[in-house]
């Protein structure tokens, strides 16, 4: 994997942000600081993304700070398989095989959490849906695995800048994060991923058209959802 900053092969430190390659040699670090209630910027199979540990809030309030996000807008949820989707969020209302067509891929799913989700009510406090998502990353859904929980997930930029797609694309927020985790230039674009509401039976109400609407769409179609109105 070609680095790109001018830099050796090893880790570089940058105004606070230890900059490393997204490979397998370094998910020890990235698991450590997630399980110590760090900030990580990691690549997606969309775009570059702010991720920590679902579950502590002061990590999750260090993402809103970074990003000078409003605390209104709630945060998506990354689990590292579909199976484990079950314990933060209601899908028995779903056709069976549903997610598992959707998933992994550049789609957020925005489901119900109910009173069995193990996510605390002071995450998106006053919402009882919560968006989550698979990555087609194994980077990430390793770090997810790792951490025996869910990763708080947001895209690596200031709110309302452009995505990013490169880590030098959010360059000047580098000295906020534990690691910046490069995985190079991702070929996706800037749309993020395609976000679609199933909380509610047998209704699909796609919420932003992303990266990957016309074959969500045609999933879900195939699966005899209807669009809400």
């Amino acid at each position: 994997m070609e680095c790109n900053l001018k830099r050796c092969n090893a880790d570089v430190e940058v105004n606070g942000g230890v900059v490393l390659p997204a490979t397998e040699d370094h998910l020890e670090e990235a698991i450590g600081a997630i399980k110590e209630g760090k900030v990580i910027a990691v690549p997606t199979d969309t775009l570059y993304g702010f991720a920590c540990d679902a579950c502590s809030m002061e990590a999750v309030h260090r993402i809103y700070e970074i990003k000078g996000r409003k605390y209104t807008s709630p945060l998506a949820i990354c689990v590292s398989d579909v199976s484990e989707i079950t314990r933060f969020a209601v899908t028995d209302h779903l056709p069976q095989g549903l997610l598992d067509n959707l998933l992994p891929g550049p789609v957020t799913v925005v489901l119900r959490r109910g009173e069995s989700s193990i996510l605390e009510k002071s995450l998106n406090p006053g919402l009882d849906s919560i968006g989550v998502r698979v990555p087609d990353s194994n980077f990430i859904r390793i770090i997810a695995r790792a951490s025996g929980s869910a990763l708080a997930l947001t895209s690596a930029n200031l709110s309302g800048k452009p995505s990013s797609i490169s880590i030098n694309d959010f360059e000047n927020l580098w000295q906020h994060c534990a690691y910046v985790y490069d995985g190079g230039l991702l070929p996706s674009g800037r749309a993020g991923s395609t976000i679609v509401d199933l909380s509610i039976p047998e209704i699909y109400k796609i919420l932003r058209p992303g990266s990957a609407m016309e074959e969500t769409v045609a999933i879900l179609e195939r699966f005899h959802l209807e669009k809400s109105s």
